[in-house]
């Protein structure tokens, strides 16, 4: 016996094409060497554990870093580390957290047994949540969209990304590219995290005149570094968005602020110079110029201005019409509690914001608890104005039903604008190419994707989405009010949080004359024809809604064309 235990541990530390083998320092630090011939090393997770800290070293060196909630008791899912960049041979340096009168002893940890060698990583869909006709990562954590731009046919979409668990951590810029606007190749990890910190939300923009030196139509990012402080960042890419190459001065702008992030940045062709607006603390700075790379201050918008219940975050300012529209996403703060997505409509000279409301008026996006984040699609062609929401509320986000993946974002999304009562709002409608995505299906059956086209609508209208285990979603338009609301409070999953269950209301600011409803697996968003409101809620239904009953309005329903 005594023999074959000793022969064991041998194995454990002998190059044989996979190895591995770890040696316990204390009770919250271990070692792990892993040699192998194949491309990923699989980490177990556990995501009700703490963050393990996980240097991986090559001939004495860290070359990555990252944090992972590996598992104690029981592995829920596997991320893939791709150990092949290091030529598969390298040291993991883990440091856990936790006290053994908790969590039991270190050795007995469920992870160490669970680490798995593998050629390929399998994202194969094994969520029955994931929408059908949203864009989402293929695994892992994801939120705020950012980096967005289109050129040469392509749409880009960069995201908020944690490769190492479906859980906020270890933010990356991941990349996913589209020619329609629906469907989405996922194209990788474009900016990792450095050390100024990891990589924040920003913005992409197509040097079109080489105006920063870095080449003729060069894509350039901004970025947040979120390291001790949050400062500001520039990447280039010579590949049209593929691969960035970090500018070696960055920071190119610092402050003393601690929420000082989510940099936007566009052309002010009156002015001839780049604007950069960023979000400082409950307010936004606005910075000018001419190369991209060394920014002048001008102006601050914010103070006495709109909702402050929460931290202003991911900022654009557009020009709609002959207006100009100041985005500001703000958590927490919205309507129904959590985040939202405000706005600011008035005049931008190419210094300074002057917003046209009273100091005390509120203008929200979208009036559903699901929309965040959203911003907009830089050198969008033909004059249009395409944004995109992350699908999520900080309030749940990290505990929705999902384990594979976590996070959708919304359906792309056209601005305009249009006055009523004397006071400029935003228009928001689905964008052409969502439409072009459906067609009538004969059957008139609701499916897990599904566009519904309400029309003929009376006062006290509603649409009710249901199914046979008595899970429903409720919508009701009260033109005496001039109000629609979506009641999800019986829509089915929803005790993995309390702030879940919710009724939304929007004003309609005058009659609704059609709506346009799109339902996927794990959401509903609703579009007044006209552009005049928006509202999108998460719904997790046991099983697919199957049965609509409308009252007071007529439906066609339309299937995704397969």
């Amino acid at each position: 016996m005594i023999k074959k235990i000793i022969t064991l541990a041998v194995c454990l530390f002998t190059s044989t094409g996979f190895m591995f083998g770890q040696k316990f320092l204390s009770q919250n630090h271990a070692m792990k060497r892993v040699k192998t011939t194949e491309k990923y090393i699989l980490l177990p997770v556990e995501e009700s554990e703490g963050i393990a800290h996980i240097r991986v070293i090559k001939d004495n060196q860290v070359v990555k870093e990252f944090n992972c909630k590996l598992s104690v008791n029981k592995t829920d899912y596997t991320v893939p580390l791709d150990v092949s960049e290091f030529g598969g041979d390298v040291l993991l340096d883990i440091q856990l957290t936790g006290d053994k009168r908790t969590t039991g002893l270190i050795e007995n940890f469920a992870c160490w047994k669970d680490f798995k060698e593998t050629s390929k990583f399998d994202t194969t869909n094994r969520e029955k949540f994931r929408p059908i006709y949203h864009h989402t990562p293929a695994y892992g954590w994801m939120n705020d969209p950012n980096g967005m731009f289109y050129k040469d046919g392509v749409w880009h979409l960069y995201y908020q990304y944690n490769p190492f668990g479906s859980q906020w951590e270890n933010m990356n810029w991941a990349h996913s590219t589209s020619t329609d606007l629906m469907h989405w190749t996922y194209q990788g990890e474009a900016i990792q995290p450095d050390a100024l910190g990891t990589i924040f939300s920003g913005s992409c923009v197509v040097d079109k005149d080489n105006t920063a030196g870095f080449g003729k139509d060069v894509v350039i990012a901004f970025y947040t570094s979120a390291g001790a402080s949050q400062t500001q960042s520039i990447a280039y890419s010579t590949d049209n968005g593929k691969t960035f190459n970090k500018y070696v001065d960055n920071p190119i702008i610092t402050s003393d602020v601690p929420d000082f992030r989510d940099p936007n940045v566009f052309w002010h062709e009156d002015t001839k110079q780049w604007i950069l607006i960023l979000a400082a603390g409950q307010q936004m700075n606005i910075y000018s110029s001419k190369n991209l790379k060394d920014w002048k201050y001008e102006s601050n918008f914010g103070e006495g201005y709109g909702n402050h219940g929460g931290v202003w975050e991911c900022p654009d300012l557009l020009k709609v019409g002959d207006k100009w529209v100041l985005i500001c996403n703000i958590n927490p703060g919205g309507p129904f509690g959590g985040s939202a997505t405000q706005y600011f409509v008035g005049t931008f000279d190419g210094h300074k914001f002057t917003c046209a409301s009273k100091p005390e008026v509120t203008k929200w996006m979208d009036y559903g608890k699901d929309h965040y984040a959203t911003v907009s699609f830089s050198n969008a062609p033909d004059g249009r104005i395409v944004v995109l929401p992350w699908m999520s509320n900080w309030q749940y986000a990290n505990q929705v039903p999902t384990q594979q993946f976590r996070s959708a974002n919304g359906l792309p999304r056209e601005m305009g604008l249009f006055n009523y009562n004397g006071e400029d709002y935003v228009t928001i409608k689905p964008s052409p190419e969502v439409f072009a995505a459906f067609e009538q299906k004969p059957s008139g059956r609701l499916q897990a994707a599904t566009w519904l086209e309400v029309t003929n609508i009376k006062n006290n209208a509603s649409i009710v989405l249901s199914n046979d285990k008595g899970e429903n979603v409720t919508m009701v338009y009260d033109g005496k009010a001039g109000t629609f609301s979506m009641d999800r409070n019986e829509s089915g999953l929803s005790d993995f949080n309390n702030d879940f269950k919710a009724k939304t209301v929007a004003p309609t600011y005058g009659a609704v004359k059609a709506l346009n409803i799109f339902v996927d697996r794990s959401s509903i968003e609703a579009f007044d024809a006209d552009g005049k409101l928006s509202m999108t809620n998460l719904v997790f239904p046991t099983k697919p809604y199957d049965n609509v009953i409308a009252k007071g309005c007529k439906v066609k329903i339309h299937a995704l064309k397969q």
